[in-house]
């Protein structure tokens, strides 16, 4: 049983910057798949960036030039920088992980744009 602790989130004026952090109870290396996604009120969970354990980054088109997703194999940890924030990423995001075909999720972390 994988064990995902978010955090990072936030309130943030449009145009500022979060990161958000996502810290497993174990080896990352062992993950085929991180990612993060995000549940804004009233909506659907979206997806927002994968990483491989390769590091080949994917992005949601909303968010591509903003957001950068990384991770740090020695600290068990996957990032998500978000740039240039906007008030429609204010969003609980959620970090993912994928371990021979079982998907794992975190708690959440609140994010919030606004003025």
């Amino acid at each position: 049983q994988v064990q995902l602790v978010e955090s990072g989130g936030g309130l943030v004026q449009p145009g500022g910057s979060l990161r958000l952090s996502c810290a497993a109870s174990e080896s990352i290396l062992s993950m085929d798949v991180m990612a993060w996604y995000r549940q804004a009120p009233g909506k659907q969970r979206e997806l927002v960036a994968t990483i491989t354990n390769g590091g080949s980054r994917n992005y949601a088109d909303n968010v591509k030039g903003r957001f950068t997703i990384s991770r740090d194999n020695a600290k068990n940890t996957v990032y998500l920088q978000m740039t240039s924030l906007k008030p429609e990423d204010t969003a609980v995001y959620y970090c993912n992980v994928v371990k021979r075909y079982i998907n794992y999720w975190g708690q959440g972390t609140q994010a919030t744009v606004s003025s």
